[in-house]
């Protein structure tokens, strides 16, 4: 039963991928916003709500832990696995936005200051206000260095922001509850090999709450929007550090050993520094992606 829920998860996860993808692309067209902004703002903060599902609720119960862990590790599988499968499954990728120039810095402040507060072994709810401030101002950098483009759009058919609003509203459904039940299903299966409940929370979570991100990234590099699939790349990794820690730190102060978490952390700023360094020299290819899959197979192996 747990194998039939997995396809209809992941099904669900294809589906709701297209739906968002395509609605997102016909709000870019209409209002001449680029689509690695749209991205890195509706997308990846659509994307970005299971691991705020995941790490308020680790909060509310006192499993700061699994909170914080579960940040580092999405951002983990963000960059080396999504990325990674996006540079090897796309065929031509050639952001027309100079990714490096604009978004490079901020692929490392969010993991950067995460570290600076978490230095006392403890993440307030000033610190989370002060993230959130940095979510803002995030979004607003994105929205004043928006490339207007030449519209394109079909005059035929007029945009109607009812049904898109409707259509994205399915889309994240179907997106975010396939990657519940997408966890729930692998758990399930990966308990009756035997495999320990410590492996299953650490990488289980870590990757479920990444689905969406990889679904929707690779869809979109398909379909030769490789703007919007990185993008949304680095507004989730901004998002899970400012928004989802921010939000999780508010509701109840995060414990944080960085001792324990020390090879998670240093792992997620290495790919950070992997993504600024991939961007400042448009490797957009193949090798990269092997790259970045080989540090995923480290981090995992490390983990065993």
């Amino acid at each position: 039963m747990d194998i039939v829920i997995f396809i209809a998860s992941m099904t669900a996860l294809v589906f709701g991928a297209d739906f968002i993808i395509n609605q997102s692309e016909k709000i870019a067209l209409h209002y001449k916003i680029s689509p690695f902004v749209i991205g890195a703002t509706l997308v990846a903060l659509g994307t970005s709500l299971p691991e705020m599902a995941v790490s308020v609720s680790a909060s509310l119960h006192g499993s700061g832990d699994i909170a914080v862990a579960n940040v580092i590790g999405s951002t983990i599988f963000n960059i080396s696995l999504v990325l990674g499968a996006v540079f090897l499954i796309a065929k031509n990728i050639n952001p027309s936005r100079d990714i490096f120039a604009k978004d490079s810095a901020w692929s490392l402040f969010p993991i950067l200051i995460f570290i600076l507060m978490a230095i006392d072994g403890k993440l307030t709810a000033f610190d989370g206000f002060l993230f959130l401030i940095l979510m803002a101002s995030y979004l607003a950098f994105l929205i004043s260095s928006n490339q207007v483009e030449e519209s394109h759009e079909d005059k035929s058919e007029k945009f109607a922001w009812g049904k898109a609003s409707f259509f994205l509203v399915i889309g994240f459904l179907l997106t975010i509850g396939g990657a519940d039940f997408a966890i729930s299903s692998a758990g399930n299966i990966a308990r009756e090999f035997g495999v320990s409940e410590w492996i299953i929370g650490l990488f289980l979570v870590a990757f479920g709450t990444s689905l969406p991100e990889l679904t929707i990234s690779i869809k979109a590099a398909l379909n030769n929007n490789a703007d919007l699939a990185i993008g949304n790349i680095i507004g989730s990794n901004v998002a899970n550090f400012t928004m989802v820690l921010g939000i999780a730190s508010i509701v109840n102060p995060l414990n944080v050993d960085l001792s324990a978490y020390f090879f998670d952390i240093a792992a997620a700023f290495i790919l950070s520094l992997m993504l600024v360094f991939i961007t400042a020299n448009r490797l957009y290819n193949r090798s990269a992606g092997i790259v970045l899959m080989v540090v995923l197979a480290l981090v995992i192996h490390n983990g065993f």
